[in-house]
């Protein structure tokens, strides 16, 4: 970080980013490759909304912890910046979305597969959050790495 800022601003970009992103990109994949109908989306991306709440700020940190030691890798610090995204995000929102599939009933098959799929997916995805992220920041004016 860059300078400091008061930690509910942090919280609250981080909340935003990941609460926008999320419904945004969960409402494509759930409609255009999954198949659900809109209505399925739209409650499954409001019910989703809660737990993005909950782990978006600690998420922020995690990625934050990612990015930083991908700084000090020597190397290309574009393709290092993005691996450190892309295996943030999957290594953070993988368990998470096992615990949401476990809750909700889910078998081990099942929350195997999802897990694992969603995981691909969640490649791509980390990348381009972690871009939208800094945004947001930038947004709310809190310094983050750029």
């Amino acid at each position: 970080m860059l300078s400091p800022v008061p930690h509910w601003r942090s919280a609250a970009a981080d909340t935003f980013a990941l609460v926008v992103y999320c419904f945004i990109a969960g409402m494509a994949i759930e409609i255009l490759v999954s198949g659900m109908s809109f209505q399925q989306s739209l409650s499954s991306r409001l019910l989703s909304i809660p737990v993005n709440i909950l782990i978006a700020w600690p998420y922020g940190r995690y990625r934050d912890a990612f990015i930083g030691v991908a700084k000090r890798l020597r190397g290309h610090p574009f393709l290092l910046r993005n691996l450190a995204d892309l295996l943030a995000y999957v290594s953070f929102q993988s368990p998470v979305y096992a615990a949401i599939l476990w809750s909700v009933g889910a078998d081990g098959q099942q929350i195997m597969t999802a897990v694992a799929s969603n995981a691909v997916v969640s490649m791509a995805m980390g990348v381009v959050y972690g871009y939208f992220l800094e945004y947001c920041r930038k947004l709310f004016r809190v310094a983050g790495y750029v």
